[in-house]
């Protein structure tokens, strides 16, 4: 796992490099990660079932952590493509497919109550996931599992 945590923090500084930003270096190790979002527990038991946290914010991309157990709705983010890096659980992504009641809640964020007709794919600790910009997207969490994950937003358009 300690090579997730490594390939996360080249991740972003790859990122940081290619966009011409002010070169920042973030680290954080598996059990920062981990530390930070156990902090959010409380949150993802309430009704929503999960919770997140921005971690630092870029000029095209920010980082993330976030905590589920529930299944989460469906979302279209419409300029932003995401990278999911397992920290812990297991979760089925759904991606594809068309979404079922979608509404704009913010400028280019699109939130439904399911993706329908879209691929799955299980995700394991240690698995990345990219999911263009645009992509109806949905995470399914198991009755009493939780899925712990670190994500990079991309600005794409």
């Amino acid at each position: 796992m300690r090579m997730t945590v490594v390939f996360l923090a080249l991740a972003a500084a790859g990122l940081t490099a290619a966009g011409a930003q002010t070169p920042t270096v973030d680290h954080f190790t598996q059990s920062q990660l981990t530390e930070k979002a156990q902090s959010l527990n409380a949150k993802a038991q309430g009704s929503e079932g999960a919770a997140s946290v921005k971690l630092n914010v870029y000029p095209n991309h920010y980082t993330m952590i976030s905590l589920r157990h529930k299944n989460g709705g469906a979302e279209i983010h419409e300029a932003y493509a995401d990278f999911f890096f397992v920290v812990q659980g297991e979760a089925t992504l759904v991606t594809g497919g068309t979404m079922l009641d979608g509404k704009t809640v913010s400028p280019g964020e699109i939130r439904g109550t399911a993706v329908q007709g879209g691929s799955r794919t299980t995700l394991s600790q240690g698995d990345m996931v990219h999911i263009p910009a645009s992509v109806p997207h949905q995470l399914l969490v198991a009755d009493g599992g939780t899925f712990m994950y670190f994500v990079i937003k991309v600005k794409e358009k």
